[in-house]
């Protein structure tokens, strides 16, 4: 613990040992403070090339679509699995193909829906562009 101002209004000194860091909130930054400290920041990967982006931007236009809808089971499933791919595109740059064939089994499976949809069919169609379908 600290001690407050002395009497006459001055901050009484601190030693070495009693010097405090207060952060707030660090974005987008990596730093450090003190003697022997190793900085390591993490970046999301983030989409590897321009179909794993596409396929992003139409994941998220879907789920947006979806949120309008009434849930139902086949909905359910689908939003995991959009919601499975974007992430596995967010962190690892890509989505493995077998998350992508369950996405596309979801999509089939929600097709009266999603093919109404122009978000659903844009995911369709960066499906059959990964997959080679």
């Amino acid at each position: 613990m600290t001690p407050g101002p002395t009497p006459d209004g001055q901050q009484p000194q601190q030693s070495q040992s009693q010097r405090t860091v207060h952060i707030g909130s660090v974005t987008g930054s990596a730093f450090a403070v003190g003697d022997h400290n190793t900085v390591t920041q993490h970046q999301p990967a983030g989409p590897a090339d321009e179909s794993q982006a596409e396929l992003l931007r139409a994941v998220q236009e879907l789920r947006a679509d979806l949120a309008r809808f009434t849930a139902s089971d086949t909905t359910e499933v689908l939003d995991a699995e959009l919601v499975s791919v974007a992430d596995e595109i967010e962190t690892a740059g890509g989505a493995a193909p077998g998350r992508l064939a369950r996405l596309q089994e979801a999509l089939t499976a929600a097709g009266a829906l999603t093919g109404t949809l122009a978000s659903g069919v844009a995911v369709a169609e960066a499906l059959r562009a990964l997959l080679g379908g």
